[in-house]
């Protein structure tokens, strides 16, 4: 089973089962600016493990925010299938390079 699929049913189940000192549950328990601002938090985290070059920590904080992100999904009821399907869409795109708005800094 794919691991990513695997984390969101479990996710899944945990919301439905409020297993006590879940760290997932207390997550729904606090709802959605915890969540976000847990998201936000990993993020960052990827950033400076990444600038700082050592790929053991980068992988440590991609699974956190993946996590987090994956609860962010359950939360919002986004169905795992619903991502998927988007980056199969993605992926199946050519010529998707956007172009980027010139600043005139002189004006």
């Amino acid at each position: 089973m794919d691991m990513l699929k695997e984390l969101y049913e479990t996710v899944e189940d945990r919301r439905r089962q409020q297993a006590e000192g879940s760290y997932t549950c207390y997550l729904f328990q606090q709802g959605l600016d915890k969540i976000l601002k847990k998201c936000g938090e990993e993020c960052s985290e990827v950033i400076i493990a990444a600038k700082n070059g050592k790929q053991e920590d980068t992988v440590g904080e991609l699974s956190d925010l993946l996590y987090h992100l994956t609860v962010l999904m359950v939360n919002e009821g986004i169905p795992y299938e619903a991502v998927e399907a988007e980056l199969a869409r993605r992926h199946q795109k050519q010529g998707n390079l956007k172009t980027f708005h010139q600043v005139d800094k002189n004006t």
